[in-house]
């Protein structure tokens, strides 16, 4: 396990946008293709050195030392989800993803400071206009 980077960190942020309408649609599709990210995401997350210290429902919160390194993993985690082809029913889910640098304390492997909070309010879920989401996201 990669020991959380401390100091300035750079955050990684994702969403499956539409989940709650797919887990009402079609609970057991859902189920399978949230098993399936979560298992692309955390393994293409860890793969590049990152630091998984959250998930929530279809959230994913990481942490990387650098800002390019954040940037690598969103890229190749989005391109990982596209050709995947275990995907059951509509195909891979759009995942919205939202980096951020900031200096925050780490605490027990979270984290917790203004760099946070502001990424509550801009990232995947605080906003129509993600910083960068798979094909087809917000058509």
């Amino acid at each position: 396990m990669v020991a959380p980077p401390s100091d300035t960190v750079t955050f990684l942020f994702t969403d499956i946008e539409g989940s709650s309408r797919m887990w009402e649609e079609s609970p057991a599709t859902m189920r399978a293709a949230l098993a399936r990210h979560d298992e692309i995401l955390r393994s293409v997350i860890e793969a590049h050195g990152g630091h998984v210290f959250k998930t929530v429902g279809d959230a994913f919160c990481a942490a990387f030392p650098t800002a390019p390194e954040a940037l690598d993993v969103a890229l190749a985690a989005q391109r990982a989800l596209l050709v995947d082809r275990d995907w059951i029913g509509a195909g891979p889910p759009l995942v919205r993803m939202a980096l951020h640098t900031g200096s925050a304390e780490e605490r027990d492997g979270d984290y917790f400071g203004p760099p946070l909070n502001r990424a509550s309010v801009c990232g995947p879920r605080g906003s129509d206009a993600p910083l960068f989401a798979g094909p087809g996201a917000g058509a």
